[in-house]
């Protein structure tokens, strides 16, 4: 990419290495078998400081490259900069709107976030590294298409701030990020192994509630809560007097 009317250089320089980091995102997705055969993949990041998007989708299985990623730059209308056409990640320019915050997010299909789909089955977040960083106890299966899917995703995170992505009925799954694209794909890797190790785990009775102390021990580790607050069980947090005061002022 060089000059391109309407991009600044800081947003070229931007998509230029969003593409590098795509390609090792893709790799890394397919080699450790975390995206389906077919490769149904694509990112959709925020240019920082513009209201526009670039699209990065991941071409398939027939390319002499397939990391090489199909890219487009868009902006919160709908205008194209840079592409042949936009990704389908393109659909979600409603939360970027929504959200000047909102960083990253992917549309992917993996194999086991793919059985709860088929299932309709929300996911529980019963593997400690999902729960580490987030209150958040499960993903909302998405089943009912009338309802466009970025307006199901609004009202999640408008449910839960903290949800990291939703289960897509008969497909994959939506994922996003409040970073960026490295801890959009790091989340990807871990909803995915969680959703494998609960698959795997239904052949030995099927996966269990968290054990005493986990939610106290994991929200400590991610400094969810203070070293000195006691977690319930059933994620009830005590605060010291002193932590608990200031929280209310």
């Amino acid at each position: 990419m060089t000059d391109i009317p309407g991009l600044s250089k800081d947003a070229i320089q931007f998509v230029a290495n969003a593409e590098k980091d795509a390609r090792k995102a893709f790799r890394l997705l397919r080699e450790t078998h975390t995206i389906s055969a077919s490769g149904t993949l694509g990112f959709a990041l925020r240019i920082p400081g513009e209201d526009k998007i670039v699209t990065l989708s991941y071409a398939g299985l027939w390319e002499d490259d397939p990391d090489q990623p199909r890219t487009s730059v868009l902006d919160f209308d709908g205008r194209l900069y840079w592409g042949e056409q936009a990704g389908g990640e393109a659909r979600y320019l409603k939360l970027f709107r929504k959200y000047p915050d909102f960083r990253a997010i992917s549309h992917v299909h993996t194999p086991h976030l793919g059985a709860y789909s088929q299932a309709h089955s929300e996911l529980p977040l019963l593997y400690v590294p999902n729960r580490r960083f987030r209150f958040t106890a499960q993903l909302p299966v998405y089943i009912n298409r009338r309802q466009p899917e970025p307006d199901f995703i609004l009202d999640a995170i408008e449910a839960d701030r903290e949800v990291p992505g939703i289960v897509e009925a008969n497909g994959g799954a939506t994922i996003w990020s409040w970073k960026g694209l490295r801890d959009l794909v790091n989340t990807i890797v871990l909803l995915e192994e969680g959703a494998r190790f609960q698959v795997l785990a239904a052949a030995l009775g099927g996966s269990k509630p968290f054990g005493p102390g986990v939610l106290e021990q994991q929200w400590k580790m991610g400094k969810l809560v203070p070293p000195n607050a006691r977690v319930d069980d059933d994620g009830t947090i005590h605060l010291p007097e002193t932590a608990a005061a200031e929280a209310a002022e």
